[in-house]
């Protein structure tokens, strides 16, 4: 599938492979630099995906903080922050939502077919409402983005989404970042949940970088031949 975004998965991770904790509080898995670096990758890309159970769970902004970075973008001609994207089956999203209500850029939403009407009656206001098939289907997704333009797309997650994009061979790049604790909790959200993934003992994951940020270690991945190391 050559039209589509280059995608790169980012996410954070304890060392038992989990997510965020099962007690409703978020849990915090990095640090003030690590931040600073995922900051840096917002702003080099065209647009930020999570899905509706991140936005319902964790209000994202999903914004570039740095004002420098911000200013950057807007002498390249483009908005001080991406695209934010959204998947849903359900569109039982709120328009008042963190995700819809800041940023001064296009918010994306496909949602199954089944529920495009409801979703526009919801969200029309605030976000552009797309049909992405019944269920969503992620290479839907990918080839309307690159058809608005996208080039660069920055996949944060949840797990579900993860596993979506990495069982379709969707992704190029995984940026994982490993935080040095235990969550002991199979109720908590995983990193993956099952499915066939292309990599396997037989075709495994190119290892391309391994930096310590602070107390967390940032791996990084090529899933893809289209691999760019920036």
């Amino acid at each position: 599938m050559a039209d589509r975004p280059y995608t790169l998965l980012s996410c954070g991770m304890s060392i038992d492979g989990y997510l965020d904790s099962a007690s409703g509080t978020r849990l915090m898995l990095s640090n003030d630099a690590d931040f600073d670096r995922v900051d840096e990758v917002r702003a080099s890309s065209d647009a930020i995906l999570v899905g509706a159970a991140t936005v319902r769970k964790d209000n994202p902004r999903l914004l570039v903080r740095s004002q420098v970075r911000r200013d950057h973008r807007v002498s390249e001609g483009r908005h001080p922050t991406p695209i934010k994207v959204t998947i849903t089956g359900r569109a039982q999203l709120d328009a008042r939502a963190s995700f819809f209500a800041t940023g001064e850029t296009q918010k994306l939403v496909y949602c199954a077919s089944g529920t495009v009407a409801r979703a526009r009656d919801r969200l029309g206001p605030v976000a552009t409402v797309v049909d992405g098939g019944q269920p969503v289907s992620i290479v839907r997704v990918c080839e309307d983005l690159h058809a608005r333009g996208v080039r660069r797309l920055m996949v944060e997650g949840g797990g579900t989404v993860h596993t979506q994009f990495l069982a379709a061979d969707l992704a190029d790049e995984l940026q994982l970042v490993l935080a040095p604790f235990f969550v002991g909790d199979s109720r908590a959200p995983r990193f993956v949940g099952d499915a066939r993934f292309p990599w396997n003992q037989n075709r495994r994951a190119r290892l391309v970088e391994v930096r310590p940020i602070g107390d967390v270690v940032l791996l990084r991945y090529a899933l893809s031949a289209r691999f760019r190391m920036d």
